[in-house]
Order: C-alpha cells, then structure tokens, then sequence
C-alpha cells in the first residue's frame, strides 16, 4: 500500500514506520488516521515483519490530532480559528473520535512488538499512540504531554486514562492529566513513561540495538509473549494468567524454532536461525 501521510520500510525483519508530516509536527490528519489504522490492522497479514518501530520525521515524535485541519478551518459551521463551535450532535462527523482511538487498538492488537523511538513532542494523540507501542525510548531532549486539558477536552483520549495509570500510578496519572504538565525525557524514565533516556545522538542506536535483542527471541514465542503480557495485564485473577503462561508455553515448546533455540545456545554456542516454524 502506498501512503501519503507515512513512510515504511522492511529491513532484516524489522518494519520501520515513519508519521511523516514534519511540516505540522507530524500532527495526525484525518488522511493519516486512516493510513494508521490500516497499517496496524494489515500487521497481522504480514509475520515477515517481527518488529515495528514508529518514529517521526524532522523534529516531533507527534504533536496530536491536527485540530484545525480536522475541524475543518475555513467552514462556516465548525472553524476554531474563528471561534465557531458545532451547533448539533452529527453521529457521522463524530466518527473521526472512533476511529481515531481505533489507531490504538490495532495497535494493541497487532501481534509484533511495537517500539517508540522519539524525538521532539509526543503531544495529545501523540501521546497516546506513544503509550500504545510497547517499549518506548526517547532522547534526552524529548517531553511529553497530555495535552487535551490544556484545549477544553478531556485528558482521556487514545488510551490515555487506560495507560498512564498501568505505568505510572494512578496519583501521577492524575497529576498530569488534570493539569497537562510537560514530563520531560528523564523524568519520564524516572517515573515508569519510557523505557530509557538516552543521548539525542544516540537514539537510533539504542533503538537499532534494542530491536537486534528482540530479533534474538524467536518469532513466535515473540509474538506470544506480547499476547500473554497484555492478556495478563488485567487478568481477574493469579490463576486464570497461570493457566494462560500454561497454553503459551506448551505451544511455542512444540515448535521447531524451540528445539533450534536449545541446540544454538546450550550445544553449538551460536545465534539461532530461525524459520517461525
């Protein structure tokens, strides 16, 4: 599929998806909410790919929704710029809030490992598609914001009110979606938001030897893991996510990459090939 709002490339496995707006700080247009579903949705057609990395171009991560393009500046009926507000409920012009938290979703529910590598702001939907990747590095110079507060909505939107409290407790949950405080990049590692903080000149690196790590492990118990880790996340009880670990383990303990993985790092001391098998 070709994009006009993102940029992608497969190397070694690894899908490298880059939100290309930098014009507008990668701001998400309505075109690129579209792309984004579809991408994380078409994830699953495609095991070839193990790992995706989301970055931005230019200098942001992503500073949120593009309010203006996405309200339509230039309307007489709904025109921020002008002050000019909705003046009825319209069940199908209200879609865009669906299928906007829809991006995370697919997120969550595509099967590879999603890594953030960020620069810049990750803003609002920025944010929260942030919080949706699975492992999240920044540099140093990054900051993150809740942002919606700040613009008469409420901080819960793109999984906000699910994530930050699972990350960084409720009480600091609350803090900075009440108040859309900046968190800046060692702060954020500090208090549970990123993974690690690392030198702006760095981040590639760091993020290119974080996904040769990932691509160690085989891709199906890759796979697995991150179906039972969210599964488990809000699991009602210690023993339903036993019984869960149970199934996962027997599973990937019958596949020939298990058996492969053994004889490399016990017997012949070497990497794994695997054949997702």
């Amino acid at each position: 599929m070709e994009y006009q709002t993102l940029l992608f490339e497969i190397r070694d496995h690894v899908g490298w998806l880059t939100l290309n707006r930098p014009e507008r700080g990668n701001a998400v247009s309505l075109e690129m909410v579209q792309e984004l579903r579809q991408f994380f949705a078409d994830l699953e057609k495609n095991l070839d790919i193990r790992i995706v990395v989301v970055r931005g171009a230019g200098r942001h991560f992503c500073t949120g929704l593009d309010l203006l393009s996405s309200f339509g500046a230039g309307q007489s009926e709904i025109n921020p710029a002008a002050g000019l507000a909705p003046t009825r409920f319209d069940p199908r012009g209200c879609r865009i809030q669906w299928d906007f938290n829809d991006i995370i979703l697919k997120m969550r529910q595509a099967p590879q490992p999603i890594v953030a590598s960020m620069r810049g702001s990750a803003l609002g939907g920025g944010l929260g598609i942030a919080l949706a990747c699975d492992v999240r590095l920044a540099a140093q110079s990054a900051r993150f914001n809740v942002g919606a507060t700040r613009i008469g909505f409420s901080g819960g939107e793109m999984g906000m009110s699910y994530f930050l409290p699972r990350l960084i407790g409720l009480s600091k949950a609350a803090e900075y979606m009440y108040t859309a405080r900046w968190i800046d990049a060692p702060t954020a590692e500090r208090i549970g938001l990123i993974s690690q903080a690392v030198p702006d000149d760095r981040l590639d690196q760091a993020t290119e030897e974080l996904v040769q790590e990932m691509l160690a492990v085989s891709p199906f118990a890759l796979r697995m893991t991150k179906e039972v880790l969210y599964a488990n996340v809000d699991a009602p009880s210690l023993e339903q996510a036993a019984k869960l670990e149970n199934r996962t383990q027997l599973m990937c303990g019958f596949t020939q990459d298990a058996m492969e993985a053994i004889k490399a790092v016990y017997v012949e001391k070497r990497r794994p090939v695997y054949e997702d098998k």
